[in-house]
């Protein structure tokens, strides 16, 4: 009797070894699986997201430095999608049971097509389908969301893209946050001083690959009578058609802007010694570009 109990014991302990690291409760399974690129190399930092049946995400993540993906999810129906950057997406289906183990094995990635670049050329900004926003800590809590409403901008597009040159102009009394109490102050000596320095430029001629639709674009903004060295983190998101049918690019870029650099250097404290704005601005251009008519 003792030797079957054991037996018994070894026979469970052996069938649900695979879930020994990871603590499920009794309804629930382990999903795993491991990404590879096309010459079998572990991706790390993949994004990995699990959808129920009806589309709910249940749970994401990334790889770790193996590739290797593990989490534990009620057991049911489940759609599977792992994306990196450069990669055609990977999609799949799973069926996770009761205390077990649902492998998908070695995921492989495959190189994805870099989107068509804009034709040589002149492009201009089409303000109309463009922002130029940015966000700001207030008082080291909530974060002020802004955009700029009035700026233009070109983009010289060269047969050798790395070539390319853009020069955007913003007109700085244009700025808008939604209260114009505060508008008012932004504009004043104390942050942005637009009767002295109307306008904020930014001139971009170096264009460097990193891969898939990921840019750098490098140059020189010239902001509260300062100029300094800024890169745009950009996605360029490929080509499209408008409604008229007229041929349009569009990409999305960030960088982060510290305010002393440019002497916007208003450092009011509260009684708490807690600064009114925090030292640095995110700014986030959403741009569509359409050939210069």
């Amino acid at each position: 009797m003792i030797g079957r109990l054991l037996g018994s014991r070894t026979k469970r302990v052996q069938r649900t070894s695979p879930l020994a690291a990871v603590r499920t409760p009794p309804d629930a399974g382990v999903l795993s699986c491991r990404v590879l690129d096309p010459v079998s190399q572990p991706v790390p930092q993949a994004e990995f997201a699990v959808m129920d049946s009806v589309g709910r995400k249940v749970v994401g993540g990334g790889t770790d430095p193996f590739g290797s993906f593990v989490a534990a999810v009620p057991a049911g129906e489940y759609r599977l999608a792992v994306s990196a950057e450069g990669y055609a997406p990977y999609r799949a289906a799973a069926t996770v049971a009761e205390s077990s183990l649902t492998s998908l094995g070695d995921v492989t990635l495959q190189v994805a097509q870099p989107p068509e670049l804009p034709a040589p050329g002149d492009w201009d900004i089409e303000p109309t389908h463009s922002s130029i926003g940015f966000t700001a800590r207030h008082i080291g809590l909530a974060r002020i969301h802004g955009r700029f409403n009035s700026f233009a901008g070109v983009l010289r597009v060269a047969e050798d893209i790395e070539q390319s040159a853009m020069h955007v102009v913003i007109d700085a009394a244009s700025i808008d946050t939604n209260v114009r109490m505060r508008d008012d102050h932004l504009r004043s000596p104390d942050f942005l001083d637009v009767a002295r320095f109307s306008t904020l430029e930014f001139y971009g001629d170096r264009f460097a690959h990193r891969g898939g639709n990921r840019w750098a674009i490098t140059g020189a903004l010239s902001l509260h009578g300062v100029t300094r060295t800024v890169t745009l983190d950009t996605d360029y998101l490929g080509l499209g058609h408008g409604m008229e049918g007229e041929v349009r690019a569009a990409c999305r870029a960030t960088a982060e802007l510290h305010r002393d650099d440019f002497t916007v250097s208003w450092q009011t404290m509260l009684a708490r010694g807690i600064a009114v704005v925090g030292p640095t601005i995110k700014v986030e251009l959403d741009i569509q570009i359409v050939p210069k008519g």
